[in-house]
């Protein structure tokens, strides 16, 4: 029985109950603090889907997370340390986390950005590679900046009203949008895909 067990959820109770925990916190926490246009964010919605992946042990929706945290949240890790050694952001977008305006312990939660990426990769390690995370990465990353069109501007979720580089809009919604997604697909998802298939087994679905 505890073999059988085991199988459903390669990944361990305390696990699993950590993420369903965390999710209780934070969750209503984002949503006090930064309203329900914050759950647009790609990296906001990588919490959401990576605990429920790890409650789960699906490793569809973990592998589907690793694509879409590890390099964002390492350029956001980069630009908080630059930020405390330096004094200015090396790329930006975290501005928040230095805003007084906001509790520390609420701008502490952000943090997340350096201790997701471990979490999936070990927890890669125990459930496999899924080689369908990058069509559906790409499916939320698609949606998910079509919503944020509908978001408040000023917000630029996910970049799209403005982009990252030049703070400009590239036209008309569709063509703005494909600029941001296209780089964000083939220059952070697929490289990042190839490179977890290599380091990791392959997920095997013996239902299918």
């Amino acid at each position: 029985m505890p073999e059988l067990a085991s199988q459903f959820h390669p990944l361990p109770a305390w696990a699993r109950w950590a993420a369903l925990i965390w999710l209780a916190i934070w969750v209503p926490t984002y949503l006090y603090y930064w309203g329900s246009s914050s759950f647009l964010f790609l990296c906001d919605l990588a919490v959401l889907l990576a605990c429920a992946g790890i409650w789960t042990s699906n490793a569809l929706l973990i592998s589907s997370q690793a694509l879409s945290s590890l390099v964002v949240d390492f350029a956001w890790t980069a630009d908080v340390v630059w930020m405390l050694l330096f004094g200015r952001h090396l790329i930006g977008g975290t501005e928040y986390f230095f805003d007084p305006l906001y509790p520390l312990v609420v701008r502490l939660m952000s943090t997340f950005h350096i201790v997701l990426p471990i979490i999936l990769l070990l927890s890669l390690r125990r459930t496999g590679y899924d080689a369908r995370a990058l069509r559906l990465q790409s499916l939320i990353a698609v949606a998910a900046l079509i919503a944020s069109r509908f978001a408040n501007p000023h917000k630029n979720i996910n970049f799209a009203f403005t982009d990252p580089f030049f703070g400009r809009s590239w036209g008309p919604a569709p063509v703005h949008l494909a600029v941001i997604l296209v780089p964000l697909i083939f220059l952070i998802y697929v490289p990042t895909h190839i490179v977890l298939k290599r380091c990791f087994r392959q997920f095997r679905n013996d239902s299918e």
